[in-house]
């Protein structure tokens, strides 16, 4: 049985850019490091696809996710408190009158 090899993100991007940036062909970084161009086709894809999060601004979306998480809070709390007044407000109306008032 053969073993599959494990490659870290840092060599996959390192051949990637090699790759893109022109620095070597398909050909010559397969025959460099022993990888089938299939490989480093895929990895030079994958690096294409996800080249805009490098510019995505982390704090930004922490930001928002917790913006986000508030207003959620905040719609909860209302539904409930909707609730509570539902129900004081039939109990209220269900309640027999005393003759008078």
């Amino acid at each position: 049985m053969t073993r599959r090899r494990k490659f870290s993100p840092d060599f996959k991007a390192q051949v990637a850019l090699e790759v893109i940036s022109g620095a070597k062909s398909a050909a010559e970084a397969c025959r460099e490091y022993n990888l089938k161009h299939s490989v480093v086709s895929e990895w030079k894809s994958i690096l294409m696809a996800n080249a805009a999060n490098v510019f995505d601004n982390p704090a930004a979306r922490s930001r928002e996710q917790e913006r986000i998480a508030e207003l959620e809070r905040m719609i909860g709390r209302q539904a409930m408190e909707l609730e509570i007044l539902k129900k004081a407000s039939n109990i209220l109306n269900s309640r027999p009158r005393r003759s008078g008032r």
